[in-house]
């Protein structure tokens, strides 16, 4: 066992546990991060609600991996837009501009494997960054901006 895996312990949350950051009409909860992954990766579930758009269009030089949980989610991955029903896998490599919505008329939630890990420091800033530039959903006006701020 490497140095830096001793003595970390295991985690486990039921359903819908976590350390959850409101957004408007998304919201994300964080699983593990951090301490628990020695930094390596980061996994947490995003959830939007019908006919949400997402931060816009934005890269950054970690992988992006998302697995539809529920719903339908459209993915923009570098110039191409995706319909990814529950049950699909996307990846947005390091450095490839990518997107989500949901532009269904159900709440939609994908799992969010960031890598390397340490995004979830970097909330308040995005939960900051949405509440200046909601996104388009139930009773929000369309954000002028593009993107949350990179790391």
């Amino acid at each position: 066992m490497d140095a830096d895996q001793a003595g970390r312990p295991p985690v486990h949350l039921a359903p819908g546990e976590g350390r959850r950051y409101d957004m408007g009409p998304i919201s994300a909860v964080f699983k593990a991060d951090g301490a628990e992954t020695v930094d390596r990766y980061s996994i947490s579930e995003w959830w939007m609600e019908p006919h949400t758009t997402g931060p816009g269009a934005h890269t950054h030089p970690e992988d992006d991996v998302f697995y539809v949980l529920e719903g339908t989610m459209t993915f923009l991955v570098g110039d191409r837009w995706i319909d990814a029903p529950e049950g699909s896998f996307v990846l947005a490599p390091g450095g490839t501009p990518h997107d989500f919505q949901n532009r269904t008329d159900e709440r939609a939630g994908a799992l969010n494997v960031h890598t390397p890990g340490a995004f979830e420091p970097r909330m308040p800033g995005i939960v900051e960054w949405f509440l200046e530039n909601p996104p388009v959903g139930p009773g929000a006006a369309p954000s002028a901006a593009g993107g949350p701020p990179s790391p």
